[in-house]
């Protein structure tokens, strides 16, 4: 087998897990997957960012509006999911995530967030090239701080689910676990910045 297609394989064993539930309290009830991005909904953006990265299936979750979110962007292929507890906070749509890719035999989830639209395809490609087994675990770095995407083998996602409460994601486990957790370092094709009140609008086209 040549290193190209063992990287192939490898990578087909990983799915993309877009978290684009959340209801934008800060940017006055605005869901964040339906702002605005290049013409298209940021859900839609996101999604097509990890289709460039190489990443064959995608599970979304979705809840504020997701009826509207469903009708509005062109989310074919992808495996839509529900979280009816999205108020919760992030946690709360890992979990639905996580839960869901593990009735595939996805081997590892490469989760990104709908709210960053300065992530590029090159920063997921990297995080993506890092994956080796189910024990992986992955996050691309930016200067030497970790931040997103992040990849997490299978054999961390009931750790990362039971720690995963409010707008805590898997932050804590990666922390317990930081000697573990491969660094790859993207601030030269990726910025990391958030999508959370009126100012950060100007980040979008």
């Amino acid at each position: 087998m040549t290193d190209i297609q063992d990287h192939r394989e490898r990578a087909g064993e990983v799915a993309g897990l877009l978290l684009a539930a959340g209801g934008g309290r800060r940017l006055g009830g605005r869901p964040k997957a339906l702002l605005e991005h290049r013409g298209r909904p940021l859900v839609e953006h996101a999604a097509g960012l990890l289709r460039a990265a190489g990443l064959g299936r995608i599970h979304i979750v979705l809840g504020a509006r997701a009826p509207e979110v469903r009708e509005r962007a062109a989310l074919d292929g992808c495996v839509l999911v529900d979280n009816p507890d999205w108020a919760e906070g992030m946690g709360s749509s890992l979990r639905a995530g996580l839960a869901s890719l593990a009735r595939t035999d996805a081997r590892a989830a490469l989760v990104c967030l709908v709210d960053q639209p300065g992530i590029t395809p090159a920063a997921v490609a990297r995080v993506l090239g890092a994956y080796e087994d189910g024990n992986s675990l992955v996050s691309a770095a930016y200067d030497g701080v970790r931040g997103h995407p992040v990849l997490f083998g299978a054999a961390h996602w009931a750790g990362i689910a039971a720690a995963a409460t409010g707008d805590q994601g898997a932050r804590a486990y990666l922390k317990a676990r930081a000697d573990a957790v491969r660094l790859v370092e993207c601030a030269d094709v990726a910025e990391p910045y958030d999508i959370d009140t009126e100012a950060d609008l100007s980040h979008l086209e």
